[in-house]
C-alpha cells in the first residue's frame, strides 16, 4: 500500500511508479557516499527498498530509500533534496513522513550513517552509537570506481 502526504505544492510519495530513476542516479553518482555508481545498481536498490519520493507538482526533487524487513530492522538511505530547493524545510519534512509511516512502526532497531547531517537526525531520535565496539560490517567504498573500470 502507498502512503501519500502533501504540503503546499509538494508530495511525499512511496509509490515507486512514481519515480525517475534518472533524477536519483544523477544526485547520488555524484554524492559523497555512492561516488560514481552505475545506473543498474540504483535501479536494483530501489527495486528492493521501501521508497519515498519527493515532488513539487510531478517534478521528482527528492529522494530516500528504506532497506527494511519491517518488523524489527531498517536501514536509511540515499537521502537527498535537491540543491535548488534545499532551505525549504522539506528535507525535515521527508524524515517527518518517513518516522511516522505506518510501515516502519515499532522496529527494534533504525539506523542510518551520515557524515554532515547529524543535526538533522538527532531530531527525529537517532544518536551515536552507543557500543561502536558491537557494531561490525564489510566496506568497499570504492566498489563503484572499480566497477566502472570493467
Amino acid at each position: 500500500m502507498n502512503h501519500e502526504y502533501r504540503r503546499d505544492d509538494y508530495l511525499i510519495c512511496t509509490d515507486k511508479a512514481r519515480l525517475n530513476l534518472d533524477v536519483i542516479h544523477n544526485f547520488l553518482k555524484d554524492s559523497y557516499w555512492a561516488k560514481e555508481i552505475p545506473y543498474d545498481i540504483v535501479k536494483k536498490s530501489v527495486e528492493n527498498s521501501y521508497c519515498f519520493g519527493v515532488y513539487k507538482n510531478d517534478e521528482q526533487i527528492g529522494f530516500a530509500r528504506i532497506v527494511s524487513d519491517f518488523a524489527t530492522f531498517a536501514y536509511l538511505a540515499d537521502v537527498f533534496i535537491l540543491e535548488e530547493h534545499q532551505g525549504k524545510g522539506l528535507s525535515k519534512w521527508l524524515m517527518e513522513c518517513i518516522m511516522q509511516d505506518p510501515n516502519l512502526q515499532n522496529l527494534r532497531t533504525f539506523s542510518l550513517a551520515t557524515w554532515d547531517a547529524h543535526s538533522l537526525y538527532e531530531k527525529f531520535g537517532f544518536k551515536k552509537i552507543d557500543n561502536p565496539e558491537k557494531q561490525m560490517s564489510i566496506s568497499n567504498i570504492n566498489i563503484y570506481k572499480e566497477m566502472n573500470k570493467k
